[in-house]
């Protein structure tokens, strides 16, 4: 075994030790009876404070939990909300600036305006431009065959309406009839996204994205009722290579010798509308769609929302709503339809309202063992971080970038080595990393192809793998870190003033974990710095090896 591993295993076993009583270490539904004795160990995780109702998306929450007797969370640390906040709303860690900052700031308000100060920034249109290039199938090759011109249009376009806060019946509409280049008019991406041109497809895509319902499991007579609505969607090529138009073909003459188009046509919950000719059928059905009374149009997306920053869906799987798979709380699926019409289809409201919320901002360190519990929200739900923003995180507090490549020879398939992971626009573009980590292929528009599940691989990726040795080894090396931030001349300065040792660890935990070191941490680090072989910037290596094999530093919590 190598020196790092062996120092690795030694420290790591000590560290884990109070960490693995909390339960990150095993399943995250251990509970708290295990630690109740442990008042200084939970105070990292839980706050002073019990907030049981913080806006009217708590009450339907407690009312429910009060019916199944079961007692909900405490409130989460000020350390781990700021950790928690930054990774849901913007898929990146906080800098050791950032965590003091909010640390020490007294203002009674600081977490809700901590929430609006990341809604605005560049990064959570980032983040969620790629939660929605999952959905949608942006990727460049196949089974997808958008090409990269038409990708880089498209994800340009998708990240613009979140950056814009575009409303969301708008942002729908604007994909369903869209026509036009798919270089110049993005939107219609949409439907050379769908892995063919059959209108049985591309309702059963629209029936997926924009209803959460798989119409694979329909009557096969609603399928294709609906997919009247996307008859004479067609294609033709330009001069220009990989060019594409998309339109609707109103005088269609093989539509024509088969019988005429159809003059009627069954929206999915049954009502029959008359189609007039010579007009767009896809207006029809977007018209349908977007309306407020329209309970999968506006449940679908807020119990995506909920499912995204929760981790799971008031109905669930969020893609999977049908009769057979009731919501979990119907009252609070029904406020959340409400608010989000009430303000006109605003997203950011919705994600206000959700983290402002004393649900999301409990303890993820559960009151009792019974499963009923992570599923009625008594708890903040632990699990992976996603496989973009695990290799940014590494990337920050190393120093480091992060190679992609792509089979498609593209020249602006270049990525620049300081563009975040959470920015790729593409699948096609990828690394060992992130196909090791679950990242999903986007093939499919399900939830489920992201794959947070940790493997033996990926664990011996992250103990032994020269990919992240390297990584940390670099921080600590004079000439590589040459031009590293803040955090890089620390790592340097301890050695000739081991004085300032204890404020490099205070670093190394503000930078991977968002909190401050424990007295016990610290005395365990102490000793094992002036007794093991490794001494200065190499049991800083050491130390922040172990810290990234944490479930604290793996996991959302």
């Amino acid at each position: 075994m190598s020196r790092p591993s062996v120092i690795h295993c030694v420290l790591l076993s000590t560290l884990l030790l109070s960490l693995s009583h909390l339960g990150f270490a095993d399943e995250p539904s251990v509970t708290i009876q295990k630690v109740s004795g442990n008042r200084m160990l939970i105070a990292l995780f839980e706050s002073n404070s019990h907030v049981s109702r913080a806006c009217r998306v708590d009450e339907p929450i407690l009312a429910k939990l009060e019916s199944l007797d079961i007692r909900a969370a405490a409130t989460c640390s000020d350390s781990v909300f700021v950790r928690r906040v930054y990774l849901d709303v913007i898929g990146t860690l906080p800098t050791a600036e950032e965590v003091k900052g909010f640390l020490e700031d007294r203002n009674i308000n600081k977490r809700r305006l901590l929430i609006d100060r990341l809604l605005e920034r560049d990064k959570f249109a980032d983040y969620w431009a790629m939660k929605w290039c999952d959905l949608l199938r942006v990727r460049s090759e196949f089974p997808i065959n958008l090409w990269p011109n038409a990708v880089q249009a498209y994800h340009r376009w998708i990240r613009d309406s979140i950056r814009q806060n575009k409303p969301y019946d708008q942002f729908v509409r604007e994909l369903l009839t869209a026509n036009g280049s798919n270089f110049r008019n993005p939107e219609v991406n949409f439907y050379r996204a769908v892995r063919d041109n059959k209108p049985e497809t591309i309702a059963a895509a629209v029936a997926l994205t924009f209803m959460g319902t798989r119409a694979d499991a329909w009557p096969s007579k609603r399928l294709s009722e609906m997919a009247v609505f996307f008859e004479g969607i067609q294609r033709k090529s330009t001069a220009e290579w990989k060019e594409e138009i998309v339109f609707v073909n109103l005088l269609d003459a093989s539509i024509e010798s088969a019988g005429g188009r159809p003059t009627s046509a069954s929206f999915p919950d049954g009502t029959r509308v008359d189609l007039l000719p010579m007009v767009d059928h896809r207006q029809v059905f977007a018209d349908w769609l977007v309306r407020a009374e329209n309970p999968w149009f506006t449940g679908s997306i807020v119990n995506r929302v909920w499912y995204w920053l929760l981790g799971i869906g008031i109905i669930h799987e969020p893609d999977d709503i049908r009769r057979s798979n009731p919501p979990s709380n119907r009252e609070l699926l029904s406020l959340l339809q409400c608010e989000l019409v009430k303000s006109e289809y605003d997203i950011k409201h919705l994600f206000r309202l959700i983290l402002n919320s004393a649900t999301y901002q409990r303890s993820c360190i559960p009151t009792t063992d019974r499963p009923e519990a992570e599923r009625n929200f008594a708890h903040y739900p632990i699990r992976r971080l996603d496989a973009e923003v695990l290799i940014d995180a590494i990337c920050r507090i190393t120093g480091t970038s992060e190679t992609y490549k792509s089979l498609i020879p593209e020249p602006w398939t270049f990525i620049p080595g300081d563009q975040p992971s959470i920015a790729l626009p593409d699948a096609s573009i990828t690394s060992p990393f992130l196909e090791l980590f679950g990242r999903p292929a986007r093939d499919t528009g399900f939830e489920l192809e992201r794959n947070n599940a940790p493997t033996a691989e990926q664990m011996l990726h992250l103990l032994n793998s020269s990919h992240l040795l390297d990584k940390l080894e670099s921080r600590w090396n004079p000439q590589t870190s040459a031009t590293s931030p803040r955090f890089g001349r620390r790592v340097r300065r301890s050695v000739a003033a081991p004085q300032s040792a204890q404020a490099d660890v205070t670093d190394v935990y503000l930078s991977l974990l968002s909190r401050y070191p424990t007295s016990h941490e610290l005395e365990v680090i102490r000793k094992y710095t002036s007794e093991a072989e490794a001494q200065g910037n190499e049991a800083m290596v050491d130390l922040m090896l172990s810290l990234i094999n944490t479930p604290e530093f793996l996991y959302r919590h």
